[in-house]
């Protein structure tokens, strides 16, 4: 798609939509939001910088392919449950060190995983397009 309208307003909605993915993540802990719809809100901005300039853009921009964000979201997710279980608690037991805890690095690797995902769909299904 070759738009000047499009492409500017990428330019400028892309940090925002970033900065608010990532307000969106923090915030999820104590009202509805977190890291699936922080997610989602981060790959919409990507995934319209990719309709915008190419999906060649978006990967120059990414600067890592979507399955290896996908596979380090799924590991910062998986691993903090088991410090609830190495302390003699089920599994996913929130452990807490001062602000941070397990359920905040099991929001981030719901949000890369999401973001992951959607990217990798994006960019098959836009270089199918391209061929």
């Amino acid at each position: 798609m070759d738009s000047l309208i499009l492409r500017t307003g990428v330019r400028l909605l892309l940090p925002l939509m970033l900065l608010f993915s990532v307000f969106i993540l923090w915030r999820g802990h104590n009202e509805p939001g977190g890291g699936f719809v922080g997610g989602l809100i981060c790959a919409v901005g990507f995934a319209l910088h990719a309709l915008a300039f190419g999906v060649k853009a978006m990967r120059d921009m990414l600067k890592v392919d979507p399955r290896s964000i996908l596979g380090t979201g799924l590991l910062i997710g998986i691993l903090p449950g088991f410090l609830g279980a190495f302390s003699g608690e089920p599994y996913m037991t929130a452990q807490w060190l001062g602000a941070l805890g397990t359920p905040v690095l099991f929001d981030i690797g719901v949000y890369l995983v999401v973001v992951g995902a959607i990217l990798a769909m994006v960019q098959t299904l836009m270089a199918e397009g391209d061929e």
